[in-house]
């Protein structure tokens, strides 16, 4: 049987986790969530990985849950998978995530992508929360998380007719970070990587916490967060690394601490 979860290491420091169910459009069965939330957040502790990636195939990144797994269960076993609890080790991690996205992105496989701090789409791309249609709601953290990218207005219309959009109207909506020609979602994910994976990680880290933390909070608390993140990373050799090698006009080594 195949592995349904490819690893992979294109470049140094960069991590890419390729789903691998082609014969269900990559659809997320729970072995699927369980060992990509734990393959994560076990990638995230190493010092060596500076960020991680997500993707599917051409043609689907994920064309949502895996139906057959759902159809008859109850209320407790639905209790019992608790399938946000997956969702959020991605959205916790403490490297930047980034999502490649081609072909359909529906369901738990947008939800999926939303984890993501950065989605990268083909512009062939198709994205949906088409749950109502199934009789049910995103379970996966994609009312909430579409609601705060959209405003209420418009996810109240995604979500309550299950349309599909494209990816030209993901990124006008905020959905997604950028639009590539077809088929170049991963290659323009491993560039973005790449130059993140250059910058200093220290740095990365608290514009990632402070950026998702701070957000949810009123303004004035994620103001004082993020002066003292501006000041802790004066404690830090990448500050003095990064400010003298602009002053003598030579690239930086960062070292990550």
């Amino acid at each position: 049987m195949p592995d349904e979860l490819l690893i992979e290491h294109p470049l140094p420091g960069i991590v890419v986790f390729r789903l691998n169910r082609p014969q269900v459009r990559n659809a997320l069965n729970l072995s699927v969530r369980q060992r990509l939330a734990a393959e994560v957040t076990r990638h995230a502790a190493d010092p060596a990985i500076r960020c991680l990636i997500v993707t599917g195939s051409d043609k689907a990144f994920a064309a949502g849950a895996d139906i057959a797994e759902m159809a008859e269960a109850d209320v407790a076993e639905v209790r019992e998978r608790n399938v946000q609890q997956y969702g959020r080790a991605l959205s916790d991690c403490t490297k930047p995530l980034i999502a490649a996205v081609e072909g359909y992105a529906l369901g738990g496989g947008l939800e999926l992508a939303l984890c993501a701090d950065i989605i990268i789409a083909g512009e062939g791309a198709r994205l949906g929360l088409p749950e109502v249609k199934l009789g049910v709601l995103p379970g996966g953290g994609g009312t909430q998380r579409l609601a705060r990218l959209v405003g209420l207005k418009r996810a109240m219309l995604l979500l309550m007719t299950g349309r599909m959009f494209s990816a030209a109207e993901a990124l006008a909506m905020g959905v997604v970070s950028e639009v590539t020609p077809a088929g170049q979602a991963l290659s323009r994910a491993l560039e973005i990587a790449a130059e993140i994976a250059a910058m200093p990680p220290v740095a990365v880290a608290k514009i990632k916490r402070v950026v998702t933390e701070g957000v949810s909070r009123p303004l004035d608390e994620a103001l004082a967060l993020e002066q003292r993140a501006y000041e802790d990373l004066y404690a830090t050799a990448d500050q003095k690394e990064g400010m003298r090698a602009f002053l003598a006009k030579r690239k930086p080594e960062f070292q990550g601490k």
